[in-house]
């Protein structure tokens, strides 16, 4: 045996030996979910870039671009602001409207003075919420403000309402002042995350403009008094920051709501419902444009001259009149007349172009793009496009599925928004005199019971209202179900209301009956002129 056969021999058991030990090590460690989604010893995982963090490094870090992209695929790519109008429209449509719930039982009351008592808030409210001057800008009443609130938060993540008293005009001075998300933001651009002293306020943390105490609560909000991606140039040096906090300390009264939809343990701000499908939104809108470029490009007649010698003169003569030229004062440009048959010179030649478009496979790749985005969004491609070209029971079954994902966000948007605006009305009311709630302000449980509401929206869509109708008297009836549900979920309206208005239409149906159809008595006997007189000469 050589040398360099020795070497090797000497080399090959501690060779041996640390394939031995990596194969146990790896048989350690690619158990469970390391042979699947968390293996990294495959070729196909390898190349997986991945980068976990906190809720602050995932989400509150790029927050300010999610937010900004968010925004510019809602104004500039149709299938994005088609995702945020459809869920605006079929979660909030004109608005939700309030039917009080009181907890007579509780409270000691009839039914009668119960009912007397519901329709009295409704009055009252409605002669707040239905003006302008319940919005801190004067512009929009409570039920346009929904829509604004909604709207922004599913286009930045979140929306921000203050909740200031200002006497306007009216019977209440409760108002609501939406701000958009982004002027919620840490003092001088940057996140304190220990104990420190911030403009003269000792706080414990704050990230993205939100401070919260040793236990993780919210505590106050950071109010920039300027828009930070405002362009005016006097906005850097003026701007200062307003530190709300999240509640009275005394009355526990909200001063701010924030309406987030969180999805991650110790979050603080929202994720845009567009976040998690902007890359694809992207690539579908270039596609689209480019497709949408392509195709009016096939509609020129477009021809290239080349050419073996570089000239800077026309390609081909005139063979237009010059009194007949449209364009004559431009030297590059070659009218086309018709008929004309136009000689080339020598070394020239002409080459046609053809781009092949409209390109026939364009409807399926949207078709199969727009299938994943509205999966990640919860929203049926044929909601999303509004096109139910498929059968009677597919189109049935998206309409179901898309309702349960509009009542999950109905019911959110209500507790973080509607509800606490309707408590914080409610508490102004009793305490101004204008609605009776004996212990009101006593006690929290007496205060539950006054402040029950329900909060009735856009009905669903009724493929066949008339199945739709028959199932809800079975529901009704049987039980499962109650006449005031199944007119909310109907038509968005309110049972007892409806029964109210009825009967009054029903009194006015009968008014106009009888000037229509006015009954005519006919005579009695013992009033007859001929028995009368006849009875007269028997006599």
């Amino acid at each position: 045996m050589n040398l360099l056969d020795k070497a090797f021999s000497a080399i090959a058991p501690v060779h041996a030996v640390k394939r031995a030990a990596a194969r146990k090590t790896l048989s350690l460690i690619n158990s469970g979910y390391g042979n699947y989604g968390a293996n990294q010893t495959k070729k196909s995982m390898r190349g997986w870039i991945f980068q976990g963090g906190s809720s602050k490094e995932d989400i509150e870090d790029n927050i300010d671009t999610l937010r900004q992209r968010s925004r510019d695929a809602y104004m500039g790519i149709p299938i994005a602001a088609a995702a945020l109008k459809t869920m605006r429209t079929n979660v909030i449509a004109g608005g939700l409207i309030p039917a009080p719930q009181i907890d007579a039982d509780y409270l000691g009351l009839s039914s009668e003075q119960a009912e007397a008592l519901q329709a009295q808030i409704v009055r009252e409210f409605d002669l707040w919420a239905d003006t302008s001057a319940c919005d801190a800008a004067g512009i929009d009443n409570f039920y346009s403000l929904q829509q604004l609130a909604f709207l922004n938060y599913l286009m930045n993540g979140d929306a921000i309402a203050l909740l200031p008293m200002k006497e306007a005009g009216s019977p209440y001075s409760l108002q609501i002042h939406l701000i958009e998300s982004d002027r919620v933001c840490s003092p001088d651009g940057y996140d304190r995350l220990v104990p420190c002293q911030v403009r003269g306020y000792p706080v414990y943390r704050i990230v993205q403009g939100i401070e919260t105490d040793e236990t993780g609560a919210v505590t106050a909000y950071w109010i920039r008094s300027h828009h930070p991606l405002a362009s005016d140039a006097n906005v850097s040096w003026n701007d200062e920051w307003t530190r709300v906090e999240a509640a009275g300390t005394e009355s526990g009264r909200h001063n701010i709501l924030h309406i987030m939809n969180r999805e991650r343990a110790d979050q603080l701000r929202g994720v845009p419902l567009l976040a998690p499908v902007l890359e694809s939104l992207k690539q579908h809108g270039r596609y689209m444009d480019a497709e949408t470029m392509a195709a009016f490009i096939s509609t020129c007649f477009t021809a290239f001259i080349t050419s073996e010698q570089a000239s800077n003169e026309k390609p081909l003569g005139e063979m237009i009149p010059p009194d007949e030229l449209i364009d004559d004062a431009d030297p590059t440009s070659i009218e086309m007349g018709q008929g004309a048959v136009v000689a080339l010179p020598p070394g020239l030649k002409v080459q046609l172009a053809d781009p092949k478009h409209p390109n026939s496979g364009c409807d399926v790749f949207s078709a199969v793009m727009i299938r994943q985005i509205g999966a990640a969004l919860e929203i049926p491609p044929e909601v999303l496009t509004k096109q139910f070209n498929t059968s009677f029971s597919a189109s049935r079954g998206a309409l179901n599925e898309f309702w349960r994902t509009c009542g999950m966000l109905r019911d959110w948007f209500v507790q973080d928004f509607c509800q606490p605006v309707y408590e914080e009305w409610l508490a102004e009311a009793v305490a101004r005199g204008r609605i009776p709630a004996p212990g009101f302000f006593a006690d929290p449980a007496i205060r539950k019971a006054y402040t029950g509401c329900v909060w009735n929206g856009p009905s669903r869509t009724a493929l066949n209202p008339v199945q739709e109708a028959q199932a809800a008297v079975l529901r009704v009836n049987a039980g499962f179900s109650t006449a005031q549900e199944e007119t909310a979920q109907m038509t968005g309206g309110d049972y007892t209301r409806n029964i109210r208005q009825r009967i009054i239409e029903a009194k006015l149906k009968q008014e106009v009956d009888k000037i229509n159809h006015p009954i005519v008595t006919a005579p009695s006997e013992k009033d007859d002129p001929e028995d009368k007189k006849e009875g007269e000469n028997h006599a």
